[in-house]
């Protein structure tokens, strides 16, 4: 079984991919897809004009068919599937991004917290109606001077006198959901000192949502600010224990991180289908412009970031579910599980949120580029998906916090010695010998990286964003180079080979630069000199025909018309 930053230690034998889902994934994925193409297609102008009642009542016929319950236990209305359907889901409902944002902030930060932080009292009033999408759900995090910065949230909740309700007051800025939600789940400080979580209807007096914020892009989403007056809240309606909030903000965020994998994954293979289909008909020089080099190029390079995005999504996925065999929500310390699984790679759930944020950015990018002067303009959908991508770099975290947590949460899992990364790095100088597959060498590259920069400036390496933005980014591109390795090897498919060729040339250019940059910066005169040659001794990889390979990749893209493996 797999442990949090456990790959940096050993090499993964087997990882989970879709192609090892069960005729129960491909079910849901029919059932989603079949869904998105009969209820969200024909509505896309109307929800991104915002015509009443559109979003929302498009949620409640996802809801009908369990689509926004899908972890959910049976006995509260839910379908009582595992993670990785959830994921399957949010791929498949991710060709709009607007209507995604209303059904997955639904269906996640506006039910998860609940699920897993509420007691029994709560989960029979609540849970069940948001099941069934009776009650949309919004998660109340942001505030307009606090936004990464959670715990400087100035939000009040004061006890009342005779000890039967909370006084919350305060803004919550940029609420996915904020303008249709029934329920929200608020972040406050109780004597405006202990951070804690509640439960509040928007029914209440004094909740109010304020006007549709004029955003780049999903502009067919609902945020708002919500705006808190003296709204009395029952104390049965504090979501855990007080002072407890910070847990059920970071262990959601976690979950929030992995299913944007998938999220990004589902934009992107759309994004990708529409520029294979512009590219076979658009004509330049007597000839489409799917036959020239540089456009084919543009696919085939698209297609190779989507297939790791994908992969490492996936493999995070069955990382977690490994943990929960056995798993029944009937168990009595079912949430405890479910919760301490995710947090157990909180590390890999950021890397996946960072990857995958930057994929569908490139995809995009390069999709308005393959339709040159046609891809600024709105009549075009690769226009839209343009603006709409920019929000995942800033979602769940921006990119700059997950890259620092992402080597911070390693550094603390070692210090508890619950990650022998001390050991790792004591054995990597001993025996500084190469290994024997690009991956391998690259998780060297990352511990070198490691074990360089806390020699420099040991706990206080937590204090030196650069250098652990740096190291993350040679650590993640190590994990999902394994990852697409894995999986290419264990599919034997040709194509996906020609995936995973290019990805690795591509990623271990950035492990040298990534790990360059640390050592620079931690070491000088001949100790630097030492640790670029092993740096390079660890980089050094055996030049593959990209070119040929990306030909053969774009010509299998534009045979089928999509995304393939």
């Amino acid at each position: 079984m797999a442990t949090g930053g456990g790959f940096l230690l050993e090499d993964a034998l087997d990882i989970f991919t879709p192609e090892d889902f069960t005729d129960e994934h491909r079910d849901i994925a029919r059932t989603t897809e079949e869904f998105y193409n009969k209820e969200v297609a024909p509505n896309l102008e109307a929800i991104q004009h915002h015509e009443p009642g559109v979003a929302v009542g498009i949620v409640r016929k996802a809801a009908a068919l369990g689509l926004t319950a899908v972890v959910v236990p049976e006995e509260y209305g839910g379908m009582e599937m595992d993670l990785v359907s959830s994921m399957v889901v949010a791929e498949k409902l991710a060709r709009d991004a607007s209507y995604s944002g209303w059904h997955g902030a639904h269906a996640g930060i506006g039910t998860l917290p609940l699920l897993l932080f509420g007691n029994e009292q709560q989960k029979k009033k609540y849970l069940p109606r948001l099941a069934s999408a009776e009650l949309i759900g919004a998660y109340c995090l942001s505030e307009p001077h606090c936004g990464s910065d959670a715990l400087a949230a100035k939000t009040r909740a004061d006890l009342s006198a005779d000890g039967t309700h909370y006084i919350l007051n305060g803004q919550k800025m940029w609420i996915t959901n904020g303008g249709g939600a029934d329920l929200y789940t608020v972040f406050a400080k109780v004597g405006g000192e202990h951070f804690s979580a509640f439960l509040v209807e928007r029914a209440w007096p004094g909740v109010s949502p304020g006007a549709e914020e004029k955003k780049m892009g999903i502009k067919g989403s609902s945020t708002t600010a919500v705006y808190l007056d003296n709204v009395k809240v029952p104390v049965e309606n504090l979501l855990g224990e007080t002072g407890k909030g910070h847990l059920i903000a970071f262990n959601i965020l976690n979950l929030g991180r992995l299913k944007l994998g998938p999220g990004t994954c589902g934009g992107a293979k759309h994004v990708l289908s529409v520029c294979l289909k512009y590219a076979k008909e658009r004509k330049a020089f007597g000839k489409s412009i799917a036959e020239f080099g540089m456009i084919q190029h543009k696919l085939a390079e698209m297609a190779v970031r989507i297939f790791a995005s994908e992969t490492v999504s996936y493999r995070v996925a069955g990382m977690i579910q490994c943990q929960l065999q056995g798993f029944s929500w009937s168990q009595p310390d079912a949430a405890q599980r479910m919760m301490k699984a995710a947090e157990e790679f909180a590390a890999e759930c950021s890397y996946v949120k960072v990857f995958a944020s930057e994929v569908i950015d490139y995809v995009t990018d390069e999709g308005v580029q393959i339709h040159g002067g046609y891809g600024y303009h709105q009549d075009y959908a690769v226009e839209r998906a343009y603006r709409d991508s920019r929000i995942n770099r800033i979602f769940e975290g921006t990119n700059e916090i997950n890259r620092m947590l992402a080597t911070g949460m390693l550094l603390k899992r070692a210090q508890r010695g619950r990650l022998g990364l001390v050991e790792a790095v004591k054995a990597l100088m001993a025996d500084p010998s190469a290994a024997s597959t690009p991956a391998g060498n690259a998780k060297k590259a990352a511990l070198l990286c490691l074990g360089v920069a806390y020699q420099k400036h040991l706990n206080g390496l937590e204090e030196q964003q650069e250098i652990l933005a740096a190291i993350t980014d040679v650590a993640m591109n190590a994990f999902v180079m394994e990852s697409v390795a894995c999986r290419a090897r264990k599919s034997g498919s040709a194509l996906m080979a020609d995936y995973a060729a290019v990805f690795t040339q591509e990623a271990m250019e950035t492990v040298e630069s990534a790990g360059r940059t640390v050592i620079a910066a931690c070491s000088e005169g001949d100790a630097m000199r030492v640790n670029l040659q092993l740096l390079k001794r660890f980089t050094k990889i055996e030049p593959v025909d990209v070119i040929a390979r990306r030909r053969a990749i774009a010509g299998r893209l534009l045979d089928t018309g999509r995304y393939v493996v």
